[in-house]
């Protein structure tokens, strides 16, 4: 990192400790701080009539911000935090100013594990609500002195789209962290068993997750026996039309025939359809009736998540939260991977359209959406619902993404699943990809529980996967596969084994009008398009 050059301010900090970095108190007094208006509350919640994701207008904001260009950018971001600043500060000046590389890879070490460190006090703060501009971007983009990037870079970065304009689950971990802190999102499972007691936000969380659950399973009912009942009044009022249907008898004018056969059948049997029209408006009232019961009990308990600690934050919440997001930064990496946290120009060499933005990301999402449309789906009582999860963005140099939870496990009808994403990875599309790859395992997977190697997507796979007499992890090679699927199958491109191409033809199909692209470019597309047809007209697809 010969070429860059040490910040001027940095350079001055070398001679001694200015007060900036003294040790703050033990115990922070931001937390009373009342927390600001979230704009992308509206995000975390589930629309189930979106179709897809917005059309991307606008990738960067015209103006560039100005925040990058403030000589104190460092001491604002450092200053007023405990002692942990202090060490990250003093190892960085090493890191910069050392020359020997056996010396300068020690400190670069230390230095990742000082990053982490001091960006808990960030995280705690972006719970809060309440963070500084140059805070809220070393915790957003790793930024912590601007003058480690050129200033194409600089640029780029402050041309990035601030707010969520799309409401969409995509999260900066600022944004992510301000959601745990306000118990609007609850903190992400994880094996090890919490030591900490238990928030009273983040327990009517729970709560409020499994009556979503049961709100949305009663909606689910109240339309099937809506739909039914409509079926069962349309073909009552087929049956009665066919009454009023006469021939004229000959001779007579003006004379219609008596009932036919048929007729007298139908009215014979309206005293049964009428019975069977009342019991299903019984049963439609009675599933009103638990809609109504539920959507009460999800307002009463949403009003206690947001007034539970009298607005406080959710302190334990984002502490578990950031142990969560430091172990998903080095999953993005790998452990032969670049776990360097601080955003330079000697590791970032990324494009407008490279970085993992809000916006790049989202555009990804739709395009992946665009060849699989139900990547983002589960299937609920014989209805498929589209559910897109939470994207968490991570400013890693990592090269892939992954699925952290398929779904919450208090509420596995509508509740989003959470992938999570490196922002400096050399290819943005295999970054989403293998996330949305990793969704769609284990999504399939926890459908199928115990029967997981046998059923559906994954044991049609495994049963491939053990009849080819592989080794290794079955996931890995699926999350390529699908890589496969959606890059080169979807134009035409056989790639894929001729059992694997069956089984996501059938459980991960394309849209249909790839699929009449591809039916005729190639006899093998055309012979799984017919086995579609097949499966249709015995009722078995």
């Amino acid at each position: 990192m010969d070429d860059i050059g040490l910040d001027p301010e940095l350079a001055a900090l070398l001679d001694g400790t200015p007060e900036t970095y003294t040790p703050a108190a033990k115990k922070p007094t931001f937390f009373s701080n009342a927390r600001e208006a979230s704009g992308a509350a509206e995000s975390a919640d589930v629309d189930l009539t979106k179709g897809s994701f917005p059309p991307i207008g606008k990738f960067l904001a015209e103006t560039p911000a100005k925040h990058y260009d403030d000589p104190a950018y460092y001491k604002k971001a450092l200053g007023g935090e405990n002692e942990s600043s202090q060490r990250l500060h003093n190892l960085l000046a090493k890191y910069l100013t050392c020359q020997d590389p056996k010396d300068r890879g020690v400190y670069r070490q230390q230095l990742i594990t000082a990053y982490w460190d001091f960006t808990q006090n960030l995280a705690l703060r972006a719970g809060s609500g309440r963070i500084e501009a140059a805070k809220r971007f070393a915790l957003r983009f790793g930024i912590l002195l601007p003058t480690l990037l050129s200033g194409e870079q600089k640029d780029l970065f402050s041309r990035v789209i601030e707010d969520n304009i799309y409401q969409e689950p995509v999260y900066y971990l600022d944004e992510w962290f301000r959601e745990i802190g306000s118990g609007k999102i609850g903190a992400s499972s994880t094996d090890e068993a919490k030591t900490t007691r238990k928030d009273e936000s983040a327990r009517f969380q729970q709560l409020l997750s499994k009556a979503q659950g049961k709100l949305q399973s009663a909606e689910n009912l109240v339309r099937a026996k809506g739909e039914e009942r409509e079926r069962a009044e349309n073909d009552l009022k087929n049956r009665i039309d066919t009454i009023f249907v006469h021939d004229t008898v000959a001779g007579f004018s003006g004379v219609k025939s008596a009932y036919t056969e048929v007729q007298r059948r139908v009215i014979g049997e309206l005293g049964e359809n009428l019975r069977r029209l009342m019991q299903l408006d019984k049963e439609l009232q009675n599933f009103l009736s638990d809609f109504n019961t539920a959507e009460s009990d999800v307002r009463s308990l949403q009003q206690k998540v947001d007034t539970s600690g009298g607005g406080s934050t959710n302190v334990s919440g984002i502490q578990v939260e950031f142990d969560t997001v430091r172990q998903m930064a080095k999953m993005t990496c790998g452990r032969q991977g670049n776990h360097f946290p601080i955003c330079s120009r000697e590791y970032f060499h990324l494009s407008a359209r490279e970085l993992g933005t809000r916006e790049n990301v989202l555009d990804t999402l739709r395009w992946i959406e665009e060849i699989d449309p139900e990547a983002y789906c589960r299937q609920y009582k014989s209805q498929l619902n589209r559910i897109p999860p939470f994207v968490v963005l991570i400013p890693s140099y990592g090269e892939y993404g992954f699925c952290w939870e398929p779904f919450d496990r208090y509420n596995r009808v509508t509740s989003r699943g959470r992938i999570a994403v490196p922002m400096y990875s050399k290819s943005l599309k295999i970054a989403v990809l293998t996330a949305v790859a990793d969704l769609r395992w284990q999504v399939a997977k926890e459908k199928a529980s115990y029967y997981w190697m046998e059923e559906g997507l994954t044991g049609n796979y495994y049963q491939w996967f053990q009849a080819q007499k592989l080794k290794g992890d079955v996931k890995e090679y699926f999350i390529n596969d699908y890589l496969l699927w959606i890059l080169k199958e979807s134009d035409g491109i056989q790639k894929l084994d001729k059992e694997v191409r069956k089984v996501f033809w059938r459980y991960m199909p394309f849209r249909q009008d790839i699929k009449d692209k591809l039916k005729v470019r190639a006899q093998v597309y055309q012979e799984l398009c017919q086995r579609d047809l097949n499966r249709a007209m015995s009722d078995g697809y």
